[in-house]
C-alpha cells in the first residue's frame, strides 16, 4: 500500500505543499557566483547546482590555495582566486556561497549581507547562542535571500512528513527519537600525518592564521584542520554538526522551537583527541513532548533517522524515505504507508535557493529556522558542560 494512493483518505488536510518553483532559467538568467570555501562540501553545492540553473562561479576565497586553484579550473578559469573572503564581494557576484567551518560562518554571512550579497550558508549558521540574534538582525536589515544549508526543508518526503504530523494523523505526538551513527574510525589509519592520497595536504600553502580567524591562536595539526567539527574552538561536534538537521524538522513539524530543558551524557570512549565527546545520549523537554537524540562515532549501521511517536500513528523516516504506521487498537486495521525518495535534497535546496534569487520571495530554510536549530544543539552542548543538565533559558 503506497503512500501517494492512501494520502488524501489519510491526511486531515487536503494538499501537501508543493515544492518551490523549478522553473528554467533563460539564456539571460545565469547567476554570479561567489565561492567562500572551497573545500569537499562546497563541491557537493556546486555538483547540486550544476543541475538545476545557468550559473557562473565568479570568484573563490579560501585559505588554502590549491582549493581555490581547483574550482578556478572548474570555472573554465574564469574565476578570480582570493585569499581573504571580503576581496569577493568587490567582484561582481550575485550570492555567495558559504562553506567554511562553523566558527567563520556569522562573520562572513554579515559581511556578505552588508555588501548586499544574496547568501546560501551551511549549518550551522551560529558557532554560538550569542551569535543568533545579531544574524537575524543583520538578514532582516539587508533584505537580501539567506538560505540556511539545511537541505530537508526542501526534500519532497520530509515536506511530506512534515505536513503529516501538522494534520493531525498522529494523533498527540509526546516524543520524537533522533538519531544518526557514522563511522570515524578508519581517520585513525591516517594518523600521525592525518593525510592520504586523496587527501594531500600542502602545509606551505595554508594561512593557517586566518583559517584560525577569531579562534584562540593555537599550533596548527593536521587533526584539527581535517576533524574541525570535533573541536569546540571551531565546531560543536555531533550535536551541531548532526543532530541539528533533525531537530529542524522536529521544530518545523512540531511548531516549537526552543527546549526548555536539557539533559545530556556525552563521553569519549574513543576519540581521546577531541574536544567533543564521540558517544552521546541527550534529552530535550519541549513545552508538551521531549526529544531525544543517541549517536556515535565509531558504528555506522543504521545511519541517522528520527521517529515521531504519536498516539494514533508513528512516523520513521530518514534522507531515503519515510514510513507510517497507524496503533494497533482493535477493531482497527494497522496499514504501512510509505514514500521512498530518489533525490537528494541538497538539488531541490539550491534550486530553491536559485528561485529565490530571482523571486526575492523567503527561501525553505530561513535564518529563524537555522539559529533555532544550531541552537538546540548548543544548548545540549551546554548541559554536557554543566553536568549533564541545565534549564533554558539560563538563570544569571
Amino acid at each position: 500500500m503506497s503512500f501517494q494512493s492512501n494520502r488524501r483518505s489519510f491526511l486531515v488536510a487536503s494538499s501537501l505543499t508543493a515544492l518551490a518553483s523549478s522553473r528554467a532559467f533563460g539564456a539571460n538568467d545565469t547567476l554570479r557566483i561567489g565561492v567562500i570555501g572551497a573545500g569537499g562540501r562546497m563541491k557537493n553545492l556546486l555538483d547540486a547546482a550544476d543541475k538545476v540553473g545557468l550559473y557562473q562561479i565568479a570568484a573563490v576565497a579560501d585559505v588554502y590555495k590549491p582549493h581555490a586553484e581547483a574550482l578556478r579550473e572548474r570555472s573554465g578559469g574564469t574565476a578570480t582566486t582570493h585569499l581573504h573572503y571580503q576581496e569577493v564581494f568587490s567582484q561582481d557576484v550575485d550570492a555567495v556561497l558559504i562553506a567554511t567551518p562553523d566558527h567563520h560562518h556569522v562573520r562572513i554571512a554579515t559581511d556578505a549581507l552588508a555588501a548586499h550579497k544574496d547568501v546560501y550558508c551551511e549549518k550551522p549558521v551560529t558557532h554560538t547562542i550569542d551569535e543568533g540574534a545579531g544574524l537575524i538582525k543583520a538578514v532582516h536589515a539587508s533584505k537580501q535571500v539567506f538560505q540556511c544549508g539545511m537541505q530537508q526543508r526542501s526534500w519532497p518526503h520530509f515536506r511530506d512528513a512534515v505536513e503529516l504530523v501538522q494534520s493531525g494523523a498522529l494523533g498527540r505526538v509526546v516524543q520524537i527519537r533522533t538519531f544518526w551513527w557514522q563511522n570515524y574510525t578508519p581517520h585513525v589509519s591516517l594518523e600521525p600525518d592525518w593525510t592520504s592520497a586523496d587527501r594531500p595536504l600542502n602545509i606551505e600553502d595554508l594561512d593557517w592564521k586566518l583559517w584560525l580567524g577569531n579562534a584562540p591562536e593555537q599550533p596548527f595539526t593536521k587533526e584539527k584542520y581535517f576533524l574541525w567539527r570535533w573541536f569546540w574552538n571551531f565546531g560543536g561536534g555531533a550535536m551541531t554538526d548532526l543532530f541539528t538537521h533533525w531537530i529542524d524538522i522536529v521544530h518545523w513539524a512540531m511548531k516549537s522551537d526552543t527546549p526548555k530543558e536539557a539533559f545530556m551524557m556525552g563521553d569519549k570512549f574513543f576519540f581521546d583527541s577531541w574536544d567533543c565527546p564521540d558517544t552521546i545520549q541527550a534529552a530535550l523537554r519541549y513545552p508538551g513532548f521531549d526529544v531525544v537524540y543517541e549517536g556515535n562515532m565509531v558504528s555506522s549501521i543504521d545511519e541517522g533517522g528520527l521517529e515521531f511517536r504519536g498516539t494514533e500513528a508513528t512516523l520513521k523516516l530518514n534522507r531515503g524515505g519515510m514510513s507510517l504506521s497507524r496503533e494497533r487498537i482493535p477493531g482497527k486495521s494497522n496499514p504501512i504507508l510509505s514514500e521512498a525518495s530518489a533525490i537528494d535534497g541538497t538539488t531541490t535546496h539550491m534550486q530553491n535557493f536559485f528561485d529565490c534569487i530571482k523571486s526575492r520571495k523567503q527561501p525553505n530554510a530561513p535564518v529563524e529556522a537555522g539559529v533555532a536549530a544550531a541552537r538546540a544543539g548548543q544548548i545540549a552542548n551546554l548541559a554536557h558542560q554543566n553536568n549533564g543538565h541545565i534549564m533554558w533559558p539560563m538563570k544569571a
